[in-house]
């Protein structure tokens, strides 16, 4: 397995050799520096340890300096490790987006975009009571029952209700390459992506 570190940049739409438009979300992936090698005989698994994004200095702390000095390089924001990866990197070298070739197939994970607390019918799409007539008022939005007062009395664990919506782990698979500007570390990959523009995401493959 192959995979880096990105920020989504937003969306745009190119088109293909055949006349197609494609809408694409724009990544800028890398660069990562390698800042821990793990192996079997020392931790059990095989991993590498990336780090993407500067952090100012004030800002980290005296075991995150130290960490990242080992690897010859400033505290980052964001670390993330790949287990069973096939880059042969070292201590300290550079991860950048030659890994991947266009027309690759990839996967992307990132967190959805945050909600707030939500009702049933937007949260799990409830269709609600249909027209407020026969004597209902500001129930049309309303779960109904969640529970038998009798028996089970209780409300049973997974019932649908209303709570907090989104900022889940989302993963898009088959996502295409589409082009490469390895001159700003910019990724067009086909599709959506997960998340807010700014957001972290891993591009794996």
């Amino acid at each position: 397995m192959k995979g880096i570190i990105g920020k989504k940049i937003g969306m745009t739409s190119v088109f293909s050799p055949d006349g197609k438009q494609i809408a694409c979300t724009i990544i800028e992936a890398g660069p990562c520096v390698v800042t821990q090698v793990k192996t079997v005989d020392t931790d059990g698994y095989n991993a590498l340890q990336l780090a993407f994004g500067d952090k100012k200095e004030k800002n980290a702390t005296k075991a995150e300096i130290n960490h990242f000095a080992k690897a010859s390089t400033a505290a980052k924001r964001f670390v993330k490790e790949f287990r069973d990866t096939t880059i042969e990197k070292a201590l300290g070298e550079t991860v950048t987006l030659d890994i991947f070739a266009e027309g690759d197939k990839v996967e992307v994970v990132g967190t959805t975009k945050g909600k707030g607390f939500q009702g049933v019918v937007k949260r799990h799409g409830f269709s609600g009571v249909g027209e407020g007539s026969h004597g209902q008022h500001d129930r049309q939005r309303a779960p109904g029952s969640i529970g038998g007062s009798s028996y089970p009395s209780r409300v049973f664990k997974g019932m649908r209700m209303a709570g907090r919506m989104g900022t889940d782990r989302v993963k898009m698979k088959g996502l295409k390459i589409v082009k490469l500007f390895p001159e700003k570390n910019y990724i067009l990959v086909s599709g959506s992506v997960p998340g807010h523009n700014g957001s972290i995401v891993l591009i794996q493959k």
